[in-house]
């Protein structure tokens, strides 16, 4: 039993870390259409055109298997964020959207309306997703029966909300460095070299006081694992950011992408054996074995995911391996 809460524990951790990789250059690059020409935005969306919606795969998994393996904590989550929810929802169906209508028409107004759809279904999710994961490292209140007893309000405090500026600044910082990745034009490289170095300035500045309010908000100096992951996080981050001053793309995508995973690694090592950690008594709190499906359950759970976790992988790797090149002006007319 405990074999199986563990291992479903760290599955969900290494969906959540796959998510956010891949769907944080996405918000990046979504985050980025700010400020840019028609034919500047139209370069950036085709570099994610083929692979945005796969990447949101990752998210549906980690739900589905929150939701297989530890059902009192989906339960829990999507009362306590309900609203949060459902913001993030409505950016990504305006996302959705905007990536499939930009097209139909050729009018730059009617491409532009769809391009700011784009950025607020990006820069939304992500700072939402900041809010989220720094509330649940925080604490909330959660009663002995698994009810969140506040509302909307109550999860934004100047900590979480440095979380939600945190993730989309890193995000941001992932996207420019995922689009000099990608871009055939040099001078569309430069563009977001120069982007991207200037956020990375910002980013390493809040992400450095992000570490220290957690350590000062939160109760996850008492366990010393989470020590590691950050402290790797962060230097990967200024070597990304050091890559990219260099003009070294992939290494400096690599580095931003262990940055990332750095991130999650931390929370998630920080907040064991928890996956909610109550502010009204740490015995409330809801961790891998209070919160968790039955043994039989889990047992069967772990034989479906064994066979399909590395057919998703595959798939995945298999997607960008066929869109590895880089991105054209005559790619705009296919």
């Amino acid at each position: 039993m405990e074999f199986l809460n563990v291992i479903w524990f760290i599955l969900i951790m290494v969906l959540f870390t796959g998510f956010f990789i891949l769907e944080g250059f996405d918000y990046g690059v979504g985050t980025l259409l700010i400020g840019k020409n028609d034919y500047e935005r139209s370069m950036m969306i085709r570099s994610i055109g083929p692979v945005w919606d796969g990447n949101e795969v990752w998210m549906i998994t980690a739900g589905g298997a929150m939701f297989a393996a530890f059902p009192h904590v989906y339960a829990t989550m999507f009362s306590t964020f309900y609203l949060a929810l459902f913001l993030m929802l409505v950016a990504l169906i305006f996302r959705g959207v905007a990536f499939e209508l930009r097209g139909k028409h050729p009018s730059k107004d009617w491409r532009c309306i769809w391009d700011c759809a784009i950025t607020f279904g990006s820069l939304v999710p992500a700072i939402l997703w900041g809010v989220a994961i720094t509330n649940l490292l925080q604490g909330l209140p959660i009663d002995s029966q698994m009810h969140y007893l506040g509302n909307f309000f109550d999860l934004l405090s100047p900590y979480t909300i440095l979380g939600g500026v945190t993730f989309a600044l890193v995000f941001a910082f992932h996207g420019a460095s995922f689009l000099t990745l990608k871009m055939a034009d040099e001078s569309m490289r430069l563009m977001f070299k120069r982007q991207g170095l200037c956020i990375g300035v910002f980013a390493t500045i809040i992400y450095v006081l992000f570490i220290a309010m957690t350590a000062v908000s939160t109760d996850i100096t008492s366990k010393i694992t989470w020590i590691a992951p950050f402290a790797v996080s962060a230097v990967c981050f200024v070597n990304a950011w050091i890559a990219m001053k260099r003009g070294r793309e992939l290494s400096s995508f690599i580095f931003s992408s262990m940055s990332i995973a750095g991130m999650v690694i931390g929370v998630f090592a920080g907040m064991f054996p928890r996956l909610m950690v109550s502010s009204l008594n740490p015995e409330w709190s809801l961790d891998i074995f209070n919160a968790a499906s039955t043994p039989h359950t889990l047992a069967i759970m772990t034989g479906a995911a064994v066979v399909l976790v590395p057919i998703v992988l595959i798939y995945q790797g298999w997607t960008y391996k066929i869109f590895k090149a880089r991105i054209t002006p005559n790619d705009l007319n296919h």
